[in-house]
């Protein structure tokens, strides 16, 4: 047995498969919250510089990255047996995975219409995404504890940087950001979408025992995703497609037009502090 193997072997430890709201999962809030709450203090738009968004963009995608790579190892390793063996269900390229390729992505890029594009994703889509498996783990959790951590972090990191892209002004609070964002959507569904033909066409899965099945819309596997698992055998393929769309679609839009709702109150509290700081004994003073 290699030292590697070694290593996955100890990253296997077990603990209690854990529950929705149980102590682990309310700890795992209560972390994101404490990260939500220093962004509001730290990241606000005047005082974030382009290097240090690009410091925490890179650094979060990185670790979101390396945690991936971890569960990638050890779905694929069987520290019982010690055989390795491919599990193509968990192909790093779901819906939730997909936030930490276009984190990086935007930590990388030059400051343009790009990265609007691309932070408008993370403050919407990518946002609703971790939110619902933070409220609705589901059977996210399991009896590995490498994994019940890495899945909290991941989906925890996205909610808060979903808040970060706004508090920091990368996302704009208006409605031409879902629109962008809904272009990323588009774009990276359609890649899920040639994933998943590609690799059934392959013949790399095992027949009646394998599923690959990314963003849970292929054409070969019905989805087993809440409320569209049950229209998937209802409708056509392509309707269900564009089903798919239109509900994340308005998941996105109420998140903009909340960030929307939240803004206009700290703006006009922002413009009053200013104000206020212009006038000394009633006369104004020019700069």
């Amino acid at each position: 047995m290699s030292w590697f193997e070694n290593i996955l072997r100890a990253l296997d430890g077990r603990m209690e498969t854990p529950t929705a709201y149980g102590w682990f999962h309310i700890v795992s809030w209560c972390i994101m919250i404490a990260l939500i709450v220093v962004v509001c203090f730290t990241c606000r738009e005047k005082k974030l510089s382009d290097k240090a968004f690009r410091i925490i963009t890179i650094t979060t995608a990185s670790i979101m990255i390396l945690l991936e790579v971890y569960k990638q190892l050890n779905f694929s390793f069987n520290s019982a047996t010690g055989e390795w063996n491919y599990q193509w269900y968990a192909f790093p390229f779901q819906f939730c995975s997909t936030p930490m390729y276009v984190l990086l992505l935007a930590g990388l890029v030059r400051p343009g219409k790009f990265r609007e594009f691309l932070c408008s994703f993370l403050a919407t889509f990518g946002f609703l995404a971790g939110l619902l498996v933070m409220a609705m783990p589901g059977d996210v959790f399991i009896s590995t504890i490498g994994i019940n951590i890495q899945t909290m972090v991941h989906h925890g990191l996205m909610v808060v940087i979903g808040i970060f892209m706004w508090v920091s002004g990368r996302a704009k609070t208006n409605i031409k950001t879902a629109l962008k964002a809904l272009v990323v959507f588009v774009v990276i569904v359609a890649i899920a979408i040639t994933l998943n033909e590609v690799v059934y066409a392959s013949g790399v899965l095992v027949p009646q025992h394998e599923t690959f099945n990314m963003f849970f819309i292929s054409r070969h596997f019905p989805s087993t995703l809440p409320v569209f698992s049950t229209i998937y055998p209802m409708v056509p393929w392509a309707l269900f497609v564009l089903i798919y769309f239109a509900g994340f679609f308005v998941g996105a839009l109420v998140i903009t037009l909340l960030a929307m709702l939240i803004a206009w109150p700290c703006r006009k509290i922002a413009n009053r502090g200013v104000n206020d700081k212009t006038h000394v004994n009633g006369t104004r003073i020019q700069y």
